[in-house]
């Protein structure tokens, strides 16, 4: 049996970055000095000055500008969803006027708005094409009609839904399937030329919580989204439009997340932005004894600036407000000045 090679996981420093440290992924305030080898290093660590030239210059390269937002400091996804059925805020927005207030909220804080048409919580149905596009489209037209430039990204599995918000005036796409429920979806990327991000999910919404088990979560989450990057540049996507995603919460349990979180700075080693998703997610209010969605935005942000720290370059957070007050805080101790 062929031993994969090594897969190499920055281990994050604190405080200012010494002679020697490498920026993380790109990052103005996170760096590393070590990393330790997965999957089978068993503790083993080397530091920086030993990594091959090109492990170094990949884990530590400033990643392309998205949606013309340079990703040396963290980036806020405000989460916008026009969904009645959404595990956090289903039902909130049932109006297009509605939602066009939240994005007027949002957008002095927020560096992208994410405007979802279909819940993807645990158990969820599949919304029909159509009406996820009547859900979305109107909304993103609306929000340019009142002067909101802020980056729009549509959150769908579906290319038909993709093209509506693309004309509508959206700028990206964030799949969840990472394209692999609509095989259509990486062709309307690419001739469009716009970002994607590509998550990881094991099955789909409607079971995606029933016993998800892995023999190694950390690298198996990375091996599919290497795979599914090389599937999207297949398709013709570029690769500097391409974001991953590990997907905190789809097909995973209790443990499996904070193992994820733990290691996220592993994902660097894909070479593309890194986006986290972990707001107010069902294990947040398992361990921060918060049972409605609602309830649980400390435990957010707390994870939140745990991704900043692991290098994390865009934050999908609904308290958009609070994140970015927290954020702000958080650079303004690990920064230089």
């Amino acid at each position: 049996m062929t031993r994969r090679p090594p897969l190499y996981q920055p281990i994050p420093g604190s405080g200012l970055r010494p002679a020697g440290g490498l920026a993380l992924a790109g990052s103005a305030t996170a760096w590393f000095g070590r990393v330790a080898l997965q999957p089978d290093g068993a503790g083993a660590t080397l530091p920086v000055a030993e990594l091959p030239r090109d492990i170094g210059d990949r884990l530590s390269a400033r990643r392309p500008d998205i949606c013309g937002l340079s990703l040396d400091q963290p980036r806020i996804m405000g989460i916008l969803n026009v969904t009645p059925d959404s595990f956090s805020d289903g039902g909130d927005l049932a109006t297009v006027h509605a939602a066009v207030a939240r994005a007027r909220t949002m957008a002095p804080e927020a560096d992208i708005l994410d405007i979802g048409g279909e819940s993807t919580r645990p158990g969820a149905d599949e919304v029909p094409v159509a009406e996820e596009i009547r859900r979305t489209a109107p909304v993103i037209r609306a929000i340019r009609d009142t002067g909101i430039a802020t980056p729009i990204s549509i959150d769908t599995r579906k290319a038909a839904v993709a093209e509506a918000a693309l004309d509508a005036g959206a700028d990206m796409v964030n799949d969840v399937s990472a394209l692999r429920h609509d095989p259509d979806l990486g062709g309307v990327v690419a001739s469009r030329g716009v970002p994607v991000c590509l998550m990881h999910a094991r099955g789909a919404p409607k079971d995606m919580q029933a016993d998800p088990r892995y023999d190694d979560v950390l690298v198996e989450v990375f091996d599919h989204l290497e795979q599914r990057i090389a599937a999207a540049t297949s398709a013709g996507i570029a690769p500097d439009r391409i974001i991953a995603d590990p997907g905190i919460g789809f097909g995973k349990t209790l443990q499996h997340n904070l193992i994820l979180l733990r290691g996220l700075a592993l994902y660097h080693g894909l070479g593309v932005p890194i986006l986290l998703g972990a707001s107010r997610k069902r294990f947040i209010g398992r361990i921060g004894q918060a049972e409605a969605a609602k309830d649980r935005m400390a435990g957010s942000i707390a994870v939140a600036l745990h991704g900043v720290a692991q290098g994390a370059h865009i934050l999908r957070v609904h308290d958009v407000k609070q994140t970015r007050q927290a954020l702000r805080l958080h650079l303004a101790i690990h920064g230089d000045e």
